[in-house]
């Protein structure tokens, strides 16, 4: 969009304060002073619906000849209102708001929200164990299959179809254990504030330690097919340079730091669930471009298959137990069960419910309907996403609804580094840089 310019309205002085016209242009107008300067310069429109920009991102390019000149984003045109929307909903309920923003990895932003809301309780240390270990098998099952996305939608930008057509295919395999795990593929709102909605259903465990060499094998197809083709490095090396020094000024993280051979992972610098008791590497690369985040990505998701098989050694040494937080007031059920029609909860859960007592199903309804009381206060929290830093801000005043969530979103941020990774370079080579950033529409927006 072109710059826009603030003008005080002759009104300027009225009741509610000094009012503001603010006015923009649009590409249309690049392109009118283009002309003007009577030189040889094109400005083209790439999206939002076009099928390499990740989602609707628009790409406003101004090209010579094949050459990037100048490189802005247009975005905004996926915005949901998820953050002013949960000021109207339960604290519960906004897990089922902000698990739909980043689409391809919601259980790190309900996993964020959740560790948030338990810090404004002071209920960290109070959160079961076996929880935890949960919450960190169902994210490194979530990494993985989001950075399977990333590489297959990569390759298919480039041509490389087999690349698409083999991550889409080991993506079905880590959807259908996480559908197993919380009934659904994407947007679960399985993890709550206190804990988790479930535990595993019978025999998950046994299930994803058969699936964890199928996905293994199809990493290493992902390998052969990419990190020594000569198609794609002629594609990916010293395409997108970004250095150290660019990340840090734009607020770079995530696969595109450690691309740069800055170590930075929030899973060991500031761990949370347990982390700092997992045995795993931090991968970097050191070729600031696109072919090393491309590595990085295909080396993290190994690292988090050695995640999930620690994590199901510990589930089964320790047994079953408790999944949400002791406290009656905040914790929500969690361990319901399926009627015989598969649908509603069973006759046994409703009779444990209506039967107990009155003053119980009074607690239980109003806990539902009106949700709990946090207290008033404020609280950042950040984990890594497969995108980079994911950060929740919460506010409370005191009441059952948030003040204000505000999300740091990676892609958000990654998104700045759009210019820098294309100008100079083709237009050809701005698709591998979009898609070395990795970005998901869905939280850029919110």
């Amino acid at each position: 969009m072109a710059e826009s310019t603030i003008d005080p309205g002759p009104d300027a002085e009225a009741e509610e304060g000094r009012v503001f016209t603010s006015s923009g242009g649009d590409w249309a107008d690049i392109a009118e002073e283009a002309v003007s300067l009577g030189e040889e310069r094109i400005v083209v429109n790439m999206g939002p619906q076009h099928p390499s920009t990740h989602g609707v991102l628009r790409l406003i390019l101004e090209i010579d000849g094949e050459t990037v000149t100048e490189a802005r984003c247009g975005i905004g045109y996926l915005h949901t209102g998820i953050e002013k929307n949960m000021e109207f909903r339960t604290w519960t309920q906004g897990v089922t708001f902000c698990t739909r923003m980043d689409y391809l990895s919601p259980l790190y932003q309900e996993a964020a929200y959740c560790l948030g809301v338990e810090k404004l309780l002071g209920i960290t240390d109070d959160i079961p164990e076996r929880a935890s270990i949960i919450r960190v098998l169902l994210m490194e099952l979530n990494r993985v299959s989001s950075h399977l996305v990333a590489l297959a939608t990569g390759g298919m930008e480039i041509g490389a179809l087999t690349v698409m057509t083999v991550g889409f295919r080991e993506r079905e395999v880590v959807l259908h254990l996480l559908e197993l795990i919380t009934g659904l593929r994407m947007n679960h709102a399985f993890i709550r504030p206190g804990g988790l909605a479930q535990d595993l259903p019978p025999g998950a465990i046994d299930r994803i330690r058969e699936d964890i060499p199928v996905l293994r094998r199809g990493i290493s197809d992902l390998e052969k097919l990419n990190n020594e083709n000569p198609l794609v490095k002629a594609r990916l090396q010293d395409v997108g340079y970004l250095d150290l020094t660019g990340c840090m000024a734009l607020g770079v993280t995530g696969p595109m730091l450690r691309s740069t051979g800055f170590p930075h992972d929030l899973r060991k610098t500031e761990p949370y669930c347990g982390y700092e008791t997992y045995d795993f590497d931090v991968q970097t690369w050191d070729t600031n471009d696109a072919y090393g985040r491309l590595r990085i990505r295909i080396n993290e998701m190994k690292e988090s298959l050695k995640i999930v098989e620690q994590t199901l050694d510990r589930l089964q040494e320790m047994g079953p137990g408790p999944v949400m937080v002791g406290d009656k007031k905040i914790a929500w059920p969690a361990q319901l069960a399926i009627g015989g029609d598969g649908m509603g909860n069973s006759l046994d859960h409703i009779k444990q419910i209506m039967g107990t007592s009155m003053e119980a199903l009074i607690h239980h309804f109003k806990l539902v309907t009106e949700g709990f009381r946090v207290p008033a206060g404020q609280v950042y929290q950040a984990i890594e996403s497969p995108r980079g830093e994911l950060g929740v801000h919460l506010v409370s005043d005191g009441g059952t609804r948030p003040y204000r969530a505000h999300f740091r979103d990676p892609s958000f941020h990654n998104l700045q580094a759009m210019a820098a990774l294309s100008e100079g370079g083709q237009v050809a080579d701005v698709i591998v840089a979009v898609a070395s950033i990795d970005p998901v529409m869905g939280g850029v927006d919110r």
